[in-house]
């Protein structure tokens, strides 16, 4: 008897046409974790753009393999790259090296634009890779993997509960918020606004901790232990094995392409 969730060959098969026609959905869920974990591993320590190229297109292959939709997945990838694109444009301007062009007063060095170009292929190429292998993994399934790879149980119970009520916290949220606005709450720069918003999150946090004690209560009543028990068991066939020897080969060949690139 194994932990976390409902069956898992049931859950694999709700999860619809997406797992029956990928190859990439059908690999064992632990295999796609630690290929995702090693892929990201390996490509922070590349130096080399032909090396970065090929993960780039390792990760795009990924995406393509996995069948997801192009438009929401490009949209996730564009996300990422806006928290780190204010840094990108302030690299070539305050990385010393040699002064490649001018924006007015400001410098920018050559070592700058390339070092933000690597760091630019780099996010990306592992962000494609864990939307693909990580991603189209579904929680209770993902919550299981990590279980079986001896993660701790109390980070695996807190990935679960985070995902099974962040939606409860969400309808709450908008409750209370429309609460405010039938009170005719308008938000602006002053105190009042400030002192508003303070009350909204104090009864957000009570309400969740009210909220969390009833469902623990509820757990209990219906035998809850501290436990997540599964029907079926992973297992690790012949095509996650094929899988791993050849992702195995990727990470090697990246490993070898920067160090003679480089």
């Amino acid at each position: 008897m194994s932990q976390y969730g409902p069956n898992v060959s049931n859950v694999m098969r709700a999860r619809g046409a997406l797992d029956t026609q990928t190859w990439v959905n059908r690999t064992d869920p632990r295999a796609r974790v630690i290929a995702a974990v090693l892929f990201a591993c390996c490509v922070i320590t590349l130096d080399s753009f032909y090396a970065l190229g090929f993960a780039l297109a390792i990760g795009l292959f990924l995406l393509v393999s996995a069948g997801l939709p192009a438009a929401s997945t490009m949209k996730k990838v564009l996300t990422m790259d806006s928290f780190i694109i204010f840094m990108l444009f302030m690299l070539p301007f305050t990385t010393p090296g040699e002064v490649w062009f001018h924006v007015g007063a400001w410098e920018a060095t050559k070592e700058g634009v390339l070092k933000a170009v690597e760091i630019a292929l780099i996010a990306n190429a592992v962000v494609m890779a864990m939307l693909a292998l990580v991603g189209t993994i579904d929680a209770i399934t993902l919550g299981h993997a990590l279980n079986r790879l001896r993660v701790p149980e109390n980070l695996v119970h807190l990935m679960l509960f985070s995902v099974r009520y962040i939606d409860v916290l969400k309808v709450e949220y908008f409750r209370l918020r429309n609460a405010m606005r039938a009170r005719c709450f308008k938000p602006g720069n002053n105190l009042h606004t400030y002192r508003s918003i303070g009350y909204l999150l104090g009864m957000m946090l009570v309400r969740s901790l009210e909220r969390s004690e009833r469902i623990l209560a509820a757990m209990k009543c219906r035998g809850f232990n501290g436990k997540f028990y599964l029907i079926s068991n992973f297992h690790f066939q012949k095509r996650d094995r094929i899988f791993s020897l050849i992702w195995l080969c990727l990470l090697l060949l990246l490993l070898a392409s920067d160090y003679f690139y480089g």
